[in-house]
């Protein structure tokens, strides 16, 4: 008994280890680019870990620069996230609960083709998004959007496996008394699944915010930078001409800790819905 006592305590310890070392390798990155954002610099890329010389001009000088309008980017960025991620929950959210608690013809194909073409990673169809967007004169935020919400259907997997613990005796016994399916959906469906609705407006708000690939096909042919998004702004920043990226790295990485506050906040406080979510969602999903 004393044997496995000790090897259980050698166990947990080596496992407390690799978390820790695992943690300390995560955080020195994200450590870095924070101190970096408050090192004066001026030669180009700041190659010590602790700034030589503190300064709050970064986070001054990307709020002020008028060749990069930073602010337009935040707002623009918000707007898309705000609007994707409402439509693109209500859409999720929507087709999960008629998969999973509404039984008709082709429902198992539908549910086989949707799983495989969720293997495509979505970046694959950007070219040819790109010109019917192009033909509909849509390559602007509008156009993002609809990139964005399009495919939100397809994501629909993770709340099925949510709506399926849900017993199904709920749904009978508002029908017996005369509810219909909407009202089933809007006052038993949607009220018992809110850590769902959360973790899935978390991760539809959180895709729009960071992405770069979509967002860099459809903005740049506006050519007016106070059209971009935060992702393709700050790379645009860097690579708008030779130099670029000598001149304004320092306010790059302070634009990118800015970039990081409002998503880190929210996973913080939104956190407990979002864990109950994604686990309840995998039960059987």
């Amino acid at each position: 008994m004393k044997s496995y006592s000790n090897q259980r305590k050698v166990s947990l310890f080596f496992r407390y280890l690799l978390l820790t070392i695992l943690a300390i390798l995560w955080l020195i990155p994200i450590l870095w680019i924070v101190l970096a954002s408050f090192s004066y610099n001026d030669t180009g890329f700041i190659s010590t870990f602790f700034p030589e010389k503190w300064t709050f001009q970064n986070y001054i000088g990307i709020f002020t620069n008028s060749q990069f309008p930073y602010l337009h980017w935040i707002i623009n960025t918000l707007l898309v996230a705000i609007i994707s991620a409402t439509l693109s929950t209500f859409f999720q959210i929507s087709v999960a609960y008629v998969l999973s608690r509404l039984r008709f013809r082709l429902r198992k194909p539908f549910l086989q083709i949707a799983l495989v073409l969720g293997m495509f990673p979505g970046f694959m169809s950007m070219i040819a998004l790109y010109y019917i967007l192009k033909g509909l004169n849509m390559l602007n935020l509008g156009g993002l959007i609809l990139v964005y919400v399009g495919g939100a259907g397809l994501g629909f997997y993770v709340a099925k496996g949510f709506f399926d613990t849900i017993p199904r005796s709920l749904d009978e016994a508002a029908e017996l008394d005369g509810a219909t399916k909407w009202q089933v959906f809007t006052k038993i469906g949607l009220p018992l699944s809110k850590p769902m609705i959360v973790y899935t407006a978390l991760t539809t708000f959180m895709a729009p915010w960071v992405d770069f690939i979509f967002s860099g096909i459809i903005l740049p042919t506006s050519g007016d930078p106070k059209t971009y998004t935060i992702a393709y702004g700050l790379y645009n920043m860097l690579s708008s001409s030779k130099g670029s990226a000598t001149t304004y790295f320092a306010q790059f990485v302070a634009g990118c800790v800015i970039t990081a506050i409002p998503i880190t906040i929210l996973f913080v406080i939104m956190q407990k819905f979002y864990v109950s979510g994604i686990t309840a969602g995998a039960d059987n999903g």
